[in-house]
């Protein structure tokens, strides 16, 4: 399994998943995946865990991000890791983007 091998930013569809978050699937095979997610301000990603590997690149945006006990400010430009069944979530602040790449993929991010 895998994705095309190229993905163009105005061809890709968004997926919206509700109270201002949306979802774009990028690039992926069996081992790693790409996502972009975009928030609107005051969408919250709800604390949660998964088997995955994440790290993530502040693309745009201001989010109070909690990975475990710890909570940070990160805003465009910043970075974060999220090893895995580590419980974290955010709230976004200013409108903005998150690009995350997972290992191995998301199974739950495909469609049928």
């Amino acid at each position: 399994m895998q994705s095309e091998l190229f993905q163009i930013e105005n061809d890709m569809p968004w997926e919206d998943l509700g109270n201002g978050i949306q979802r774009q699937v990028f690039g992926y095979d069996n081992r790693i995946m790409l996502v972009k997610a975009k928030f609107e301000a005051g969408a919250i990603g709800v604390l949660h865990e998964h088997h995955h590997t994440q790290v993530t690149y502040v693309d745009s945006g201001v989010f109070e991000m909690t990975i475990g006990d710890e909570k940070k400010i990160i805003r465009k430009g910043d970075g974060y890791y999220v090893p895995p069944h580590a419980i974290h979530g955010c709230v976004c602040l200013e409108p903005g983007i998150l690009i995350d790449a997972f290992t191995p993929h998301r199974e739950d991010f495909l469609k049928d």
